[in-house]
Protein backbone atom coordinates (compact mmCIF):
# COMPACT_ATOMS: atom_id res chain seq x y z
CA UNK A 1 0.00 0.00 0.00
CA UNK A 2 1.00 3.60 -0.52
CA UNK A 3 0.60 6.68 1.65
CA UNK A 4 1.68 10.16 0.55
CA UNK A 5 2.19 13.03 2.98
CA UNK A 6 3.54 16.54 2.78
CA UNK A 7 4.62 17.86 6.16
CA UNK A 8 7.33 20.37 5.35
CA UNK A 9 10.82 19.49 4.21
CA UNK A 10 10.90 15.94 2.86
CA UNK A 11 14.31 15.36 4.42
CA UNK A 12 12.66 15.67 7.86
CA UNK A 13 9.66 13.54 6.99
CA UNK A 14 11.56 10.77 5.22
CA UNK A 15 13.74 9.84 8.19
CA UNK A 16 10.76 9.66 10.56
CA UNK A 17 8.86 7.10 8.47
CA UNK A 18 12.02 5.10 7.77
CA UNK A 19 12.05 4.14 11.47
CA UNK A 20 8.83 2.13 11.33
CA UNK A 21 8.44 -1.63 11.12
CA UNK A 22 6.20 -2.37 8.18
CA UNK A 23 7.57 0.44 5.99
CA UNK A 24 9.17 -1.01 2.88
CA UNK A 25 10.40 2.27 1.41
CA UNK A 26 10.08 6.03 1.73
CA UNK A 27 10.64 8.11 -1.39
CA UNK A 28 10.99 11.89 -1.36
CA UNK A 29 9.26 13.69 -4.19
CA UNK A 30 6.79 16.25 -5.39
CA UNK A 31 3.01 16.11 -5.79
CA UNK A 32 0.07 18.42 -6.21
CA UNK A 33 1.40 20.84 -8.79
CA UNK A 34 0.90 21.73 -12.42
CA UNK A 35 4.42 21.36 -13.86
CA UNK A 36 5.40 17.98 -15.31
CA UNK A 37 8.69 16.54 -14.04
CA UNK A 38 9.57 19.46 -11.78
CA UNK A 39 13.05 19.87 -10.39
CA UNK A 40 13.88 20.72 -6.79
CA UNK A 41 15.01 24.16 -7.89
CA UNK A 42 11.66 24.76 -9.62
CA UNK A 43 9.62 23.47 -6.69
CA UNK A 44 11.57 25.73 -4.30
CA UNK A 45 10.34 28.79 -6.19
CA UNK A 46 6.77 27.92 -5.17
CA UNK A 47 5.64 28.48 -8.76
CA UNK A 48 5.01 24.83 -9.72
CA UNK A 49 2.30 24.29 -7.11
CA UNK A 50 3.94 21.10 -5.83
CA UNK A 51 4.42 20.14 -2.22
CA UNK A 52 7.50 18.33 -1.01
CA UNK A 53 6.16 14.91 -0.06
CA UNK A 54 7.17 11.46 0.97
CA UNK A 55 5.57 8.45 -0.65
CA UNK A 56 5.55 5.53 1.74
CA UNK A 57 5.24 1.94 0.61
CA UNK A 58 4.05 -0.05 3.62
CA UNK A 59 2.69 -3.43 4.60
CA UNK A 60 -0.86 -2.93 5.94
CA UNK A 61 -0.63 -6.25 7.79
CA UNK A 62 2.19 -4.79 9.91
CA UNK A 63 1.31 -1.10 10.00
CA UNK A 64 -2.06 0.58 9.64
CA UNK A 65 -2.80 3.73 7.67
CA UNK A 66 -4.31 5.12 10.90
CA UNK A 67 -0.92 4.69 12.60
CA UNK A 68 0.84 6.45 9.71
CA UNK A 69 -1.64 9.33 9.96
CA UNK A 70 -1.13 9.55 13.70
CA UNK A 71 2.64 9.78 13.25
CA UNK A 72 2.23 12.34 10.47
CA UNK A 73 0.24 14.63 12.79
CA UNK A 74 2.59 14.12 15.74
CA UNK A 75 5.73 14.97 13.77
CA UNK A 76 4.85 18.27 12.11
CA UNK A 77 2.70 21.33 12.79
CA UNK A 78 -0.60 20.91 10.91
CA UNK A 79 -1.76 24.39 11.96
CA UNK A 80 0.70 26.55 10.04
CA UNK A 81 -0.28 27.43 6.49
CA UNK A 82 2.50 26.91 3.97
CA UNK A 83 5.18 26.70 6.62
CA UNK A 84 7.10 24.31 8.86
CA UNK A 85 9.50 26.12 11.16
CA UNK A 86 11.80 28.29 9.07
CA UNK A 87 10.74 26.56 5.84
CA UNK A 88 8.19 28.86 4.23
CA UNK A 89 6.25 28.46 0.98
CA UNK A 90 3.45 26.43 -0.55
CA UNK A 91 5.90 23.59 -1.15
CA UNK A 92 6.01 23.10 2.65
CA UNK A 93 2.24 22.91 3.16
CA UNK A 94 0.62 20.26 5.31
CA UNK A 95 -1.17 17.88 2.96
CA UNK A 96 -2.43 14.33 2.81
CA UNK A 97 -2.72 12.90 -0.69
CA UNK A 98 -5.13 10.00 -0.43
CA UNK A 99 -4.94 6.99 -2.77
CA UNK A 100 -8.42 5.58 -2.16
CA UNK A 101 -11.71 6.51 -0.45
CA UNK A 102 -10.74 4.68 2.74
CA UNK A 103 -7.63 6.83 3.16
CA UNK A 104 -9.69 9.98 2.60
CA UNK A 105 -12.20 8.82 5.24
CA UNK A 106 -9.46 7.96 7.75
CA UNK A 107 -7.71 11.31 7.25
CA UNK A 108 -10.90 13.37 7.56
CA UNK A 109 -12.03 11.35 10.58
CA UNK A 110 -8.74 11.94 12.38
CA UNK A 111 -8.73 15.66 11.57
CA UNK A 112 -12.29 15.95 12.91
CA UNK A 113 -11.33 14.08 16.09
CA UNK A 114 -8.21 16.19 16.67
CA UNK A 115 -10.30 19.32 16.14
CA UNK A 116 -13.08 18.19 18.49
CA UNK A 117 -10.55 17.23 21.16
CA UNK A 118 -8.79 20.60 20.70
CA UNK A 119 -5.42 18.86 20.46
CA UNK A 120 -4.02 21.98 18.77
CA UNK A 121 -4.67 25.53 19.93
CA UNK A 122 -4.97 26.72 16.32
CA UNK A 123 -7.14 25.27 13.53
CA UNK A 124 -5.73 22.39 11.47
CA UNK A 125 -4.98 23.57 7.93
CA UNK A 126 -3.91 20.20 6.50
CA UNK A 127 -5.31 19.64 3.02
CA UNK A 128 -6.84 16.26 2.18
CA UNK A 129 -6.76 15.85 -1.60
CA UNK A 130 -6.62 13.02 -4.14
CA UNK A 131 -3.16 11.76 -5.03
CA UNK A 132 -2.04 12.71 -8.51
CA UNK A 133 1.26 12.39 -10.36
CA UNK A 134 4.18 11.67 -8.05
CA UNK A 135 7.55 12.94 -9.24
CA UNK A 136 10.44 11.32 -7.44
CA UNK A 137 13.00 13.78 -6.13
CA UNK A 138 16.54 13.86 -7.45
CA UNK A 139 18.84 11.10 -6.19
CA UNK A 140 20.76 13.34 -3.78
CA UNK A 141 17.53 13.87 -1.76
CA UNK A 142 17.07 10.15 -1.12
CA UNK A 143 18.01 9.06 2.38
CA UNK A 144 19.29 12.60 2.85
CA UNK A 145 19.59 12.69 6.63
CA UNK A 146 21.34 9.32 6.87
CA UNK A 147 23.79 10.33 4.14
CA UNK A 148 24.41 13.85 5.50
CA UNK A 149 24.11 13.79 9.31
CA UNK A 150 26.75 16.52 9.69
CA UNK A 151 24.91 18.94 7.41
CA UNK A 152 24.01 21.96 9.60
CA UNK A 153 20.29 21.68 8.73
CA UNK A 154 20.32 17.98 9.59
CA UNK A 155 22.09 18.56 12.88
CA UNK A 156 20.03 21.57 13.96
CA UNK A 157 16.56 20.67 12.68
CA UNK A 158 16.22 17.00 11.76
CA UNK A 159 18.27 15.34 14.54
CA UNK A 160 16.26 16.90 17.41
CA UNK A 161 12.99 16.03 15.65
CA UNK A 162 14.16 12.45 15.10
CA UNK A 163 15.34 12.14 18.71
CA UNK A 164 11.94 13.32 19.99
CA UNK A 165 10.15 10.85 17.72
CA UNK A 166 12.38 7.93 18.70
CA UNK A 167 11.82 8.72 22.37
CA UNK A 168 8.04 8.68 21.84
CA UNK A 169 8.33 5.32 20.01
CA UNK A 170 10.33 3.91 22.90
CA UNK A 171 7.74 5.12 25.41
CA UNK A 172 4.94 3.55 23.33
CA UNK A 173 6.81 0.25 23.29
CA UNK A 174 7.44 0.37 27.03
CA UNK A 175 3.76 1.15 27.72
CA UNK A 176 2.43 -1.74 25.64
Amino acid sequence: MKATFGGGCFWCTEVIFQQLDGVRSVLPGYMGGHTKNPTYKEVCTGKTGHAEVVQIDYDPDMLSYKKLLSIFFKTHDPTTLNRQGNDVGTQYRSVIFYHNPEQKFEAETLINRLTEEEVYSDPIVTEVVPADAFYEAEDYHHDYFNNNPDNPYCAAVIQPKLNKFLKSLEQETNNS
